[in-house]
Formats: structure tokens, C-alpha cells, sequence
């Protein structure tokens, strides 16, 4: 059974992100299946930090662009928004180049909340990455935070 409510075509969501941060990045959308998204991330020099491996900041982008839009998949786009609010990164393996792969999966779908896990793993199928993000859903259209309190 899918959890998708608003799924999106891998086109759809590869396109338009040129001018970006995800674009910036390479990332590229590859799979969704029932209850996971996938995508790709190069490691190059938009990635890398001085020692040559992949950065933390570049993983924890990753990972969280990856669960912001299978968050967003989850809900009727035209009623509600996902916007990160938590995430914690653990780094447990360098990468230094090729493709590493973020894949997404659901721990917790609430009305005002969700939290995913993203895995990130080398060519070699290795884990790099593993986070968790918190991820608001809110009514679109919704007063935002910048008003005086």
C-alpha cells in the first residue's frame, strides 16, 4: 500500500532545480517506490570539504532535501506544506567521490508532524550517512513564524 498522497513523477521532481541549492548539488531524483524516495548526489567539488570527502553540511542537505519532499508526497499539496524542523546527521564513513544514494522512509506520518529516516550509502552500498529529520506540515497558506510576538 502506498503512503503517497500527492505523488509526483521522478521528471517532475527533477525539473526546475537547476537554480538551487539542489541543483547546485547534483542531486537527482532516481526511485520512489511504495513507502521510500531515492535520489543521487555526486560528490565533486560542489560537495567536498578541504580533505577531499564529502562534507557533513552536503550530506545533511541532502538528506534533508530528500525527506522534505517525500514529506511533501504525503500530503494533499493543494491543503497542507513540509518544512524541515529537526534533523541530526551521523557521519560514519568518508566518501571522496562518485554517486552516493539517500533513500527515505517513513517513521512517524502525523497530522502536524512526520519524522523520516534517510540512509546515505556509497557506490559500494556502505553507509555514509543516517539521519532522522522532523519534518512540520502546516496549512498552506498559513500565518508564518515572522510576526512580532
Amino acid at each position: 500500500m502506498s503512503i503517497w498522497r500527492g505523488l509526483q513523477s521522478l521528471d517532475a521532481l527533477n525539473v526546475g532545480q537547476s537554480g538551487g541549492l539542489i541543483g547546485h548539488l547534483g542531486i537527482k531524483f532516481t526511485e520512489i517506490g511504495a513507502d521510500f524516495i531515492r535520489a543521487t548526489m555526486p560528490v565533486d567539488a560542489h560537495s567536498r570539504q578541504p580533505y577531499g570527502l564529502l562534507h557533513g553540511g552536503a550530506s545533511t542537505a541532502f538528506a534533508e532535501t530528500v525527506g522534505t519532499t517525500a514529506a511533501a508526497m504525503c500530503v494533499d499539496p493543494r491543503k497542507f506544506q513540509c518544512a524541515g524542523q529537526e534533523i541530526s546527521a551521523n557521519h560514519v564513513r568518508a566518501a571522496r567521490g562518485g554517486l552516493v544514494t539517500a533513500t527515505a522512509r517513513p517513521m512517524h506520518l502525523g497530522g502536524r508532524s512526520q519524522i523520516w529516516g534517510i540512509d546515505i550509502v556509497d557506490q559500494a552500498g556502505k553507509l555514509v550517512c543516517t539521519s532522522r529529520l522532523t519534518v512540520a506540515v502546516s496549512r498552506s497558506g498559513a500565518a508564518d513564524d515572522s510576526r512580532s510576538r
